[in-house]
């Protein structure tokens, strides 16, 4: 399993891994892919700075990347408290009534944590600077392009650039603003993702944007033949995220019960594309509380990043209650083979041998 890819970024295999957990990330670079820390999770920029500290010092000199969150338009944006003045009483009303008839208890003293800010576009360009302080080999934003100053900056650091595209037109115009690698995001992933199911839209994304730019499948990918067949439809390698939430490494970001036992139980069919995550479609797991947002009588979600404001407490409570049907949770429909907790190298290692053996029976088909 080699691609082009792997020797501008001198991996072994290219398998790029978005992960929130440093654990994960490290242990994926380790294992010959691309691990790719989210940094939207910091609040404290000194935190993210000891977290890259951290993944310097344990992927035994081996690449990796950090992924942003930021929009390519520059948002009026004040702080944290302005933002807060415009979430409606009727939303947060509607947060707390759902959570008492949910049964989720509030978080013990002390326990509490503000709203994620890093979904604000002045605490993505923190990140930024204090990843280039650093030595990832990628920057990639989870919103398509960021600003050209931005693309600028870290190719003037030697950092390539990847963005996220749901239609091929999203891709043209990531090209044209210099971004260097396009990750096809299929209707199936988790988190953020469009309306186009990956079979269709990786080879629209790849004759779009021509051969001199790499596109990274995504969505849907689980297995060694899913791989595969991403590289068939003309990827240089596969974006990957759900599966990392169904390993060991990742249970020191997590500690909860709950979430395990809610993906393992899941089928492809337990997932949900809805607003209620960020303001922004997105993939997640299908619950209690997601549908407490569909009822009649619930208020439409908020546009980003007021509703992750509005719910940034509330998640923190569902997670830290451990009750698998309520947890909110991005998940792609990949949970459906999720079914087992397994250290990341052993997913790793399986990715790699069951693509050979995909590949070796089209081989063989063919005679």
């Amino acid at each position: 399993m080699r691609t082009p890819l792997c020797d501008v970024f001198g991996i072994e295999h290219p398998i790029f891994a978005f992960t929130p957990s440093e654990h994960v990330a490290a242990a994926v670079s380790r294992a010959g892919g691309l691990g790719v820390l989210g940094c939207v999770r910091f609040n404290d920029p000194a935190e993210l700075d000891r977290t890259l500290t951290w993944l310097d010092d344990h992927t035994d000199g081996k690449p990796y990347g950090v992924d942003i969150v930021m929009p390519m338009k520059v948002p009026t944006e004040g702080t944290s408290v302005d933002l807060g003045s415009r979430i409606p009483e009727e939303h947060r009303r509607f947060v707390d009534e759902t959570l008492l008839r949910l049964g989720v208890p509030p978080l013990a003293e002390g326990e509490g944590r503000e709203g994620v800010l890093g979904w604000l576009h002045s605490v993505a360009r923190s990140h930024l600077d204090i990843a280039l302080a650093h030595r990832p080999v990628l920057i990639a934003n989870a919103l398509g392009s960021p600003p050209v100053d931005v693309i600028e900056q870290c190719h003037a650091h030697g950092v390539q650039v990847a963005a996220l595209a749901g239609a091929a037109k999203h891709a043209l115009s990531h090209v044209a603003n210099g971004v260097d690698i396009i990750i096809a995001q299929g209707y199936e992933a988790g988190g953020h993702t469009g309306e186009i199911a990956s079979m269709v839209l990786t080879p629209d994304i790849v004759d779009a944007v021509g051969p001199d730019v790499p596109v990274l499948g995504a969505g849907g990918i689980g297995s060694g033949r899913q791989v595969a067949a991403s590289l068939a439809l003309g990827a240089q390698g596969v974006w990957t995220g759900s599966i990392w939430l169904g390993t060991e490494e990742y249970r020191s970001l997590t500690g909860s019960s709950g979430w395990e036992a809610a993906f393992t139980r899941a089928t492809s069919s337990d997932t949900v594309r809805t607003r209620v995550y960020t303001g922004k479609p997105a993939r997640l797991l299908k619950t209690r509380w997601t549908e407490a947002w569909a009822e009649e009588g619930a208020p439409d979600p908020l546009p980003m990043p007021l509703q992750n404001l509005l719910v940034a407490d509330a998640h923190n409570r569902i997670n830290a209650s451990g009750d698998p049907d309520v947890i909110a949770m991005p998940v792609g429909q990949i949970v459906g083979r999720m079914n087992e907790v397994r250290p990341v190298a052993d997913v790793m290692a399986d990715l790699v041998e069951e693509f050979g053996r995909a590949v070796s029976s089209l081989d063989r088909i063919r005679g």
